[in-house]
């Protein structure tokens, strides 16, 4: 891998462990404060720390306020970041962090499938094979499999 290839792969590492420690945490918070409660904290906390990089960064917050001007489509990133954290915070104790994540990658994963195939949002389009299609349906069989208890 070239270093932009292995610093995106590590990072994407990081941020998988990083995930699955707020699914244990966020449901702990949950359960003490109750899952919306706790969602809107971490929204909170996440633009907190959000602002205070784009102000270490850039020394401005020019890009935030740029970003009122950008299709709203665009806009959908935070839409799904909500959504992550509030169905984590709600799933993780109920059906466990395995099972959790599980669930949330076959539904990453096919998700994405589609992105690719069709170029969805800009992005350019890849072709998917049978190597994919393969690699989701063992992944939702995994998925199968952790959902027993």
């Amino acid at each position: 891998m070239a270093g932009g290839n292995t610093l995106a792969a590590t990072l994407s590492l990081v941020a998988g462990v990083a995930g699955t420690v707020q699914i244990a945490v966020m449901g702990r918070l949950g359960d003490r404060i109750g899952v919306v409660a706790a969602f809107a904290f971490a929204a909170v906390v996440a633009a907190a720390i959000g602002l205070l990089v784009l102000l270490a960064v850039r020394r401005s917050l020019a890009g935030f306020g740029h970003a009122v001007d950008q299709p709203a489509w665009m806009w959908l990133g935070g839409l799904m970041g909500a959504i992550v954290v509030l169905t984590i915070t709600y799933a993780g104790p109920r059906i466990g962090p395995t099972a959790t994540v599980a669930v949330f990658l076959v539904g990453q994963f096919a998700a994405a499938v589609v992105v690719d195939r069709y170029g969805l949002f800009g992005l350019d389009r890849i072709a998917v094979g049978w190597p994919r299609i393969a690699g989701l349906a063992l992944l939702a069989v995994g998925t199968a499999l952790v959902l027993k208890r």
